[in-house]
């Protein structure tokens, strides 16, 4: 079952929380770390805003967890063991930059998402 979005980055919001309480960092020092802005990890701690997939590797680097955690727990990667592993293979390429590899998602979860919506034909 697909969650909704909001529930999603809510979600998400709760676990970089989390990890950083684990972490003992206080949302200042993780936002210095992560290299954003306080009020901006804020929002996305509470569910507000939908971070990139930069942001969450800039967070996830900051937190000492790996940037597919906190993919997984936004929705772009799915768990491992998914038949889905394509949006995974692009950000593992060594030959593409972010900027490529983040056109590359959007366009193949954009797909995704209109083709989910629309009936398969018999």
């Amino acid at each position: 079952m697909v969650k909704d979005l909001p529930d999603r980055w809510h979600d998400l919001g709760s676990f970089i929380r989390e990890q950083r309480n684990i972490a003992r960092m206080s949302l200042r020092r993780l936002s210095e770390l992560a290299g954003i802005s306080n009020p901006y990890l804020s929002q996305i701690e509470r569910g507000l805003r939908k971070p990139s997939a930069e942001i969450l590797q800039q967070i996830a680097r900051a937190l000492r967890i790996s940037a597919e955690t906190l993919y997984v727990q936004a929705g772009i990667l799915e768990p491992q063991g998914s038949d889905h592993d394509l949006a995974r293979a692009v950000l593992e390429d060594p030959y593409l930059n972010e900027e490529q590899k983040q056109a590359l998602i959007k366009i193949y979860l954009s797909f995704r998402h209109e083709n989910q919506r629309v009936p398969e034909a018999p």
